[in-house]
């Protein structure tokens, strides 16, 4: 985990802090919740590191929301049309993966998220993050290889998968270029 370097990443620290306390958790509570440490949370909190996507996913189911969730409510807009260029990207600092809400509202059942992943890039995601969740993948450019469950898929431009029963979920690009895909998925 790196130093905290741009504002989205102070004010998603400072709104992960902002969930516990409004629940009334300590920092043990949010680490049995969710199976971060403590010290990684209290770190993450104060910025002096940026969570990985693993650990970001695990946060949010805690809170009971979905990654996307927990990021647009980093973010505090929950206007109605998002222009082209207003979404900030996030960097997940250990694999480069990067992400950004193309389209996320607390009180819309639609998200559409963008994402890179880098060449060589490879991001774990546990079944506890679909559990609330449908959600499909469309490869916009380059190739993924997509592990769910025992089921391998290996997606080129244009194709799209639905994801099936909750199940871990490992994003791979085993290629030389950058992979982009959009995913679009509700909450159930």
């Amino acid at each position: 985990m790196d130093h905290l370097v741009d504002d989205s990443e102070r004010r998603l620290a400072q709104h992960i802090r902002a969930e516990r306390e409004a629940r009334n958790w300590s920092l043990a509570d949010l680490a049995e919740r969710s199976d971060v440490s403590k010290a990684a949370i209290s770190k993450i909190e104060r910025g002096e590191v940026s969570p990985t996507a693993g650990v970001l996913v695990r946060l949010a189911e805690a809170f009971g929301l979905t990654l996307a969730g927990l990021l647009v409510r980093a973010e505090g807009d929950e206007k109605r049309l998002q222009r082209a260029g207003e979404e900030a990207w996030w960097t997940d600092p250990e694999t480069g993966y990067r992400r950004r809400q193309a389209f996320a509202r607390s009180w819309h059942p639609v998200e559409i998220v963008d994402v890179e992943l880098p060449p060589g890039g490879r991001v774990v995601l546990p079944a506890s993050s679909y559990a609330r969740i449908r959600q499909v993948v469309r490869v916009v450019e380059g190739h993924l290889r997509l592990h769910e469950g025992g089921d391998l898929f290996d997606l080129g431009p244009g194709d799209c998968l639905g994801f099936g029963a909750p199940g871990e979920v490992i994003f791979s690009n085993e290629t030389d270029r950058s992979c982009f895909y959009c995913v679009a998925l509700t909450r159930s």
